[in-house]
């Protein structure tokens, strides 16, 4: 059976571009030491500021920049496939920036991009989100191909909205890195993450931000690797480090033939 080992990165980003760049080093490395061809990286992992505004000032055009060289740096010299979380890039409308996933091959060429299409906002009255007042959102789907399969990208809030999942077509394995809230993730983070890989009958990667961030925001971790019948197959709870995992396209296969829901739909 085709096997591939493949890695998730948790962090718990600061407002310092430089030390998070020198975190997600540590952590690709170990990922790579335990023989990952594939390493996702969170959501936001490169900035998480002391306010919502300051990742403007670091927003990279595309294709330029110390985020951009730093993952394809990782990519290249360990020749994985790196899936860089998101990073802000700059943008056609003033303050405001995308969040993208840009995605390197093992030769460090950017091969695929997707701009968060659904922007989080949340107010319960003691925390309060909106990320539409600093992103600007995307409105293309996005997917690319490996040698084990199709990979779909999708980021955090995405995780709501199961018709972007579906529109990605028939996926080996979808992503979502993230900076799922404490509050909203210990509700629903585990039970979505799953919902997605039994309907999709794949394979679903989650990095996540795992903790207590300078500027207060404590954010739920739980970064997991979940197979095709909805097993957790690794996770880590919180702190940072790495979940380590491997996909296996036999179990895919076997699980896609006894159950052939996806050869069911209707709509």
């Amino acid at each position: 059976s085709f096997m591939t080992i493949i890695a998730a990165v948790q962090m718990i980003s600061t407002p310092s571009v430089t030390e998070n760049i020198a975190t997600a080093r540590q952590w690709i490395q170990q990922a790579v030491k335990q023989g990952a061809t594939m390493v996702l990286l969170p959501e936001y992992w490169a900035i998480l500021g002391l306010q919502d505004t300051d990742k403007l000032a670091i927003a990279e055009p595309l294709g330029m920049g110390p985020i951009q060289d730093f993952m394809r740096d990782m990519a290249q010299q360990h020749q994985v496939w790196i899936i860089g979380g998101t990073l802000p890039l700059q943008s056609s409308e003033m303050g405001k920036v995308l969040n993208t996933t840009l995605v390197y091959n093992p030769a460090g060429e950017c091969i695929a991009q997707y701009n968060k299409m659904h922007l989080f906002s949340f107010s319960n009255g003691t925390e309060r989100y909106d990320e539409s007042h600093t992103l600007l959102g995307g409105s293309n789907i996005s997917s690319f191909e490996t040698p084990f399969g199709r990979v779909g990208l999708s980021v955090c809030y995405d995780l709501r909205f199961p018709e972007l999942y579906r529109a990605l077509g028939d996926c080996t394995l979808i992503v979502v890195p993230s900076a799922f809230t404490h509050t909203t993730g210990q509700a629903h983070w585990e039970i979505l993450l799953r919902a997605r890989a039994i309907e999709n009958q794949c394979y679903v990667l989650a990095a996540g931000q795992g903790g207590q961030h300078l500027n207060g925001r404590r954010t739920w971790g739980h970064s997991m690797l979940i197979d095709p019948w909805g097993e957790i197959v690794a996770v880590l709870p919180e702190g940072e480090g790495i979940v380590v995992g491997t996909l296996d396209l036999q179990r895919l296969n076997d699980i896609r033939q006894k159950l052939p829901a996806l050869l069911h739909r209707k709509l």
